[in-house]
């Protein structure tokens, strides 16, 4: 029996209307988002874009936005920062590279794809920092890479606040993501 190992060639070939990732050379299809992660998206969004245009440190890309970490995996997080030094990743049709830090809006349906699998892709791939949301619970967590690991950093449940190590000074409140 042949197992299929999807590229990027073969991602490219995918029906853009449809949303879909590859880790390890395995597709996974995204499926459209719920309301909650609808309106926490774009809360966020508006957080982060304003601290990093205020700081001129870099630029904010939301999904969808390929990340094309090697040829078997690509990836389309939520909110992604790339630092004004690593810049030279970011192309028209994507990042091709490993950008700075990286936020996943966790839904029932992806909970061990983003909380396990991509939280080690995106270790093995030396991202800096991890953002992960839980709409349905008001949970963020906020990781840095610590060696090859993921350490916890920040993290606020239903209120209070979240902030960045690598973007300093980014906080962001839990009510103002999640709303009441």
């Amino acid at each position: 029996m042949k197992t299929t190992v999807w590229t990027y060639q073969d991602y490219l070939k995918l029906d853009e209307d449809e949303g879909y990732e590859t880790i390890g050379g395995e597709l996974y299809p995204v499926p459209s988002a719920s309301r909650k992660h609808q309106r926490t998206a774009p809360r966020l969004a508006l957080a982060f874009s304003k601290h990093v245009e205020e700081k001129a440190v870099g630029e904010v890309y939301l999904l969808p936005f390929d990340v094309v970490l090697s040829e078997e995996n690509v990836v389309q997080p939520d909110l992604v920062v790339v630092l004004k030094e690593n810049l030279s990743v970011v192309k028209e049709k994507g990042i091709f590279g490993a950008p700075d830090l990286v936020v996943e809006i966790v839904s029932p349906s992806s909970l061990k794809k983003d909380t396990e699998d991509k939280r080690r892709l995106y270790a093995s791939y030396r991202i800096k920092e991890l953002w992960l949301l839980f709409p349905e619970e008001k949970v963020i967590e906020v990781f840095t890479l610590e060696g090859l690991e993921y350490k916890v950093h920040s993290w606020a449940y239903e209120q209070g606040q979240v902030c960045s190590k690598l973007l300093e000074g980014l906080c962001v409140d839990l009510k103002e993501v999640f709303g009441d």
